[in-house]
């Protein structure tokens, strides 16, 4: 992290849009996951098999510990997010040391899709085994996104950001949607192809990493190692992280956009996670109409990410994510009262979320690629991810306290209303202008 910075030459235009459309195909590829996996069945198929297992009064056991299996999925999660936290540093180290960022990218996503695909052995009472294999392909995606996502400033200008960045989200969701209507077919027709529901689950959990491994193919091909972005050896691990974090503090602003960001964005990823078993656990919904709900908002996800991107440029960055989170809360706070076994209204919830979810994340990201420094984009994203997935574990931990302490999922569910609220007062509080010019970037009109 010296001051010494080595310029790489420019790609052509050709070259950066080889580039930005190979860097869209990272999102196609790993987004399944997310959607399948984490969202869908996972959630509810893990929750079943720690059921199984549990003693007369619903508690589990994992190394001695009581855990009411209702809330073995998110403290699995969280434990994943924690464990992503303490690897990132030291793989954002090794990138900045060697200059190769796409090796590591291919290992941490190879061990995400493999550990995804054993999935498929999960049966019976096997709740160690989910768990170990969601922790290992949690954290492996974060450490893979972190990565992926310090790309985005090498690859496109400050003006075509949110709209790049906009761009890969759509085409996550459009992943997502796609493998969704398989999973479906499946799912629903499960007798027709001679399967039980128990393997057309573990089916559709272990395509998701095979899905995952070959579509990653695509960007490993087209992105390039632009070398060291430093003359100086970069340092160590979490020494490197202090480094980062004594550097901003020289950007107070960049920070304090930071902290609005890892507090609302702890919320976003607590929904995703935990919104398939609030619907199955809670609400008495069946498989097939929680995967109808998701796929309703990937679609909608893709139209959203767009429709915000489009926003961004007449509204500004900035108002349009504080929109978002007000449509967040509102939302939330709606799911609350949703009567159970009545699907039309988690059809409704979930089209609402469609809406802001790609948005307001896509958004985020650009906005942020603007408070960079110059000639800083690699470590500053290493700690931007690392606000992503820092405090991700407090949702999940939040949601799953409230349920083991109420036996409710309705208060789990109104107790991440707190995130949005929070991240939207921290986040008006940034004078977005004033943080691009501090940090030596030009000011767009609209921001």
């Amino acid at each position: 992290m010296g001051t010494d910075t080595v310029r790489t030459p420019p790609a052509d235009g050709a070259d950066l849009r080889r580039e930005q459309r190979g860097w869209y195909f990272y999102d196609w590829a790993c987004s399944v996951y997310s959607t399948s996996v984490l969202t869908v069945f996972l959630g509810p198929y893990l929750t079943s098999v720690a059921e199984s297992a549990a003693d007369a009064d619903g508690y589990v056991h994992p190394l001695g510990i009581p855990v009411r299996a209702g809330s073995f999925f998110a403290y699995s999660v969280s434990l994943s997010v924690i464990v992503a936290v303490l690897v990132m540093p030291l793989v954002g180290a090794a990138a900045d040391r060697t200059g190769r960022k796409k090796p590591l990218l291919a290992a941490a996503a190879y061990l995400g899709a493999a550990a995804t695909a054993a999935m498929f052995f999960l049966d019976g009472d096997r709740y160690l085994l989910g768990g170990a294999l969601l922790i290992v392909a949690n954290a492996a995606q974060s450490v893979a996104m972190m990565l992926y996502n310090s790309y985005l400033p090498q690859i496109a200008s400050p003006e075509q950001r949110d709209a790049v960045s906009s761009r890969g989200w759509a085409f996550g969701y459009a992943a997502g949607s796609l493998v969704l209507v398989a999973n479906l077919v499946l799912y629903t027709g499960h007798d027709g192809f001679g399967v039980s529901e128990s393997m057309a689950v573990r089916i559709c959990l272990a395509s998701a990493g095979l899905w995952w491994g070959a579509f990653a193919l695509i960007p490993l091909t087209r992105l390039r190692d632009r070398g060291t972005t430093s003359r100086e050896a970069a340092l160590p691990g979490f020494r490197q992280l202090a480094a980062t974090v004594r550097d901003m503090r020289r950007h107070p602003l960049t920070l304090a956009f930071l902290l609005a960001y890892l507090v609302y964005n702890d919320g976003i990823q607590t929904v995703i996670s935990q919104a398939s078993v609030y619907g199955s656990e809670e609400l008495g919904l069946g498989q097939s109409t929680l995967i109808v709900a998701v796929l309703l908002v990937q679609v909608l996800a893709v139209a959203g990410a767009l429709t915000m991107g489009r926003l961004a440029r007449t509204y500004g960055a900035k108002r349009t994510i504080l929109g978002s989170l007000v449509a967040w809360t509102v939302t939330l706070a709606a799911g609350f009262f949703l009567p159970a076994g009545a699907p039309v209204w988690f059809f409704v919830l979930a089209a609402g979320i469609g809406l802001v979810l790609g948005g307001s994340q896509a958004l985020s990201r650009s906005l942020f690629s603007h408070l960079v420094p110059p000639g800083k984009e690699a470590e500053y994203f290493s700690a931007y991810e690392l606000s992503d997935r820092g405090m991700s574990w407090l949702g999940p931990l939040l949601f799953g306290l409230t349920y083991q302490l109420t036996g409710s999922y309705r208060d789990a569910i109104i107790s991440l209303v707190a995130f949005f609220v929070l991240g939207f007062v921290l986040l008006a509080r940034v004078p977005v202008r004033r943080a691009i010019a501090d940090a030596g970037n030009p000011v767009p009109d609209r921001i």
